[in-house]
């Protein structure tokens, strides 16, 4: 490493200005900082409240997201060999190893496709403006891809990330300035642009039902838990016999879905992660949960029959359509959430109420999570606005100001 360092010393001066590879600084700059911790300090302390950097703080959001990465690219394998073999393999029958490299195959790819795409398009945005490349991409460009189908086409993949990038952040400033998070703005562009290739209802799962019959079919698609809850309702049985899986079955994602959003487990463990280093807010986790299972509830009440969409219990909406994901990964950005206490519980109450909303009452947009978070994305500087200024009215009649 000290060689790797004294490489680093040695070139740096190409790159400031009055260099030869002046405008270039940016990517040394991103280069020098992922490798080493910067030397910069602050001239002043008072202020200082946490000694963790921003590169730091991205990094351990990705470590966070490992579990449902590993888990999702063993899931993609597994979900093909099910499909070859009569969608009658157990998990624990499944050849792990041979899942796992499989979903490998179908997740580097478009990894690679978003990070080579939206890196690019960060790196010019960074030359231009002369400022740094931000560590947020890190986390970016690894969600982005875990709420993609694994069938789906790489041009899609960099056009959805291109999208992200710019539209749902560089036209605000970069990091820290978007007031939507760029990894579902990419997400809803190819959802609505797409709906046939990323639909939430039809989910490709390679392989074919019957390869008795079709032994050369590349891939198929079935109705995910969420198409079936939109036809069946609350009818577990019917459900259970479309898809052969159970509520236990949701949880630990053994189910077909995008690439990382289907196991809750995983999800819980990153939120862990998130919520013990102090990055994520468990308040807006929570608030949720809460906002989640106080409409589901109500729901419930009027519901005509179990037929019925509005009949399906919060324990199921906990686990299918990525909740879970979307709560502790989504939902938790620390730059296009609320800010305050209070507002994190309102922001989060609300994405959790309208999740189940856009789900029973519009089942057209089954994956009610995204466009939830984006919409409180939106309102989230007034939540703030309004919680603020209630904080400041309060104070100001306990000191007989009003």
């Amino acid at each position: 490493m000290q060689i790797l360092r004294t490489l680093l010393d040695k070139v740096e001066p190409l790159f400031h200005k009055g260099g030869k590879l002046e405008k270039a600084y940016p990517l040394y700059e991103a280069a020098d900082t992922f490798l080493f911790t910067p030397g910069h300090k602050t001239a002043s302390g008072p202020h200082v409240r946490d000694g963790i950097d921003l590169k730091r703080t991205m990094i351990m959001v990705v470590l966070a997201l490992i579990p449902a990465t590993l888990f999702g690219m063993w899931n993609v394998g597994y979900q093909y060999q099910r499909a070859t073999t009569g969608w009658g393999l157990e998990p624990g029958a499944a050849d792990h190893l041979a899942a796992l490299i499989y979903g490998a195959w179908k997740f580097l790819p478009i990894y690679i496709v978003t990070i080579a795409v939206g890196g690019t398009l960060e790196a010019i945005f960074a030359t231009v403006r002369k400022h740094e490349i931000n560590e947020g991409f890190l986390v970016t460009s690894l969600l982005f891809p875990l709420t993609l189908p694994p069938d789906i086409p790489l041009w899609q993949v960099a056009v959805g990330i291109a999208f992200g990038v710019v539209i749902g952040k560089e036209v605000f400033g970069g990091t820290g300035m978007n007031i939507l998070n760029p990894a579902l703005t990419a997400r809803i562009f190819l959802y609505f642009a797409y709906p046939a290739d990323i639909s939430g209802d039809k989910v490709w799962v390679s392989g074919s039902y019957a390869l008795a019959q079709t032994p050369w079919v590349d891939g198929a698609t079935g109705a995910t838990p969420l198409g079936y809850f939109a036809t069946e309702g609350a009818n577990y049985a019917g459900m259970e016999q479309g898809l052969n899986i159970t509520w236990f079955d949701a949880f630990m994602g053994w189910i077909p879905g995008s690439i990382g959003e289907t196991s809750t487990l995983a999800c819980l463990i990153g939120a862990a992660v998130l919520i013990f280093s102090g990055i994520g807010s468990w308040r807006i986790m929570l608030g949720c949960l809460f906002g989640m299972l106080g409409l589901t509830l109500l729901l419930n009440a009027f519901a005509p029959s179990d037929a019925h969409y509005m009949a399906v219990s919060p324990a199921w909406h906990l686990v299918i359509g990525s909740f879970a994901f979307g709560t502790v990964f989504m939902a938790t950005d620390p730059v296009s959430a609320a800010q305050t206490d209070l507002g994190r519980w309102i922001y989060g109450f609300l994405i959790g109420a309208l999740t189940v909303l856009v789900r029973v009452l519009n089942p057209a947009y089954p994956a009610g999570i995204m466009l939830a978070i984006v919409f409180m994305n939106v309102f989230a500087p007034l939540i703030d606005y309004y919680v603020t200024k209630a904080n400041i009215r309060r104070r100001e009649v306990r000191l007989g100001l009003q």
